[in-house]
């Protein structure tokens, strides 16, 4: 495995809830990735560590063949691939989010 692929999988796996975006949960650079950041708060979510994809271009890149997803934003929690934005809304509007979120131990 690559040293991006390392990264990726020890930031997944050391953290509840991970979301690879572009921009920072303070300043998104894409709407989608604004959306996952508002539907996460929404939710309550208290342990979120972001990756900036736009800060380098394999990590960009890695994310995608990481996970099989062609988009960004991505999210993971308790070191599996939820989804992106769309995904995240559908969750959010169900009360899925906010149950995953909890048994991560994520929200509080």
């Amino acid at each position: 495995m690559s040293d991006v692929q390392d990264f990726i999988k020890e930031t997944v796996t050391a953290n509840p809830v991970v979301l690879f975006m572009k921009g920072t949960a303070q300043f998104p650079q894409c709407g989608f990735s604004g959306r996952a950041i508002q539907l996460l708060k929404a939710s309550g979510v208290s342990k979120l560590v972001t990756v900036n994809v736009l800060e380098d271009e394999e990590v960009r890149q890695g994310i995608k063949e990481y996970s099989n997803w062609p988009t960004i934003p991505q999210l993971y929690v308790a070191g599996e691939f939820i989804g992106g934005s769309d995904i995240l809304a559908e969750m959010a509007e169900s009360g899925e989010l906010v149950q995953v979120l909890k048994e991560a131990g994520a929200v509080g």
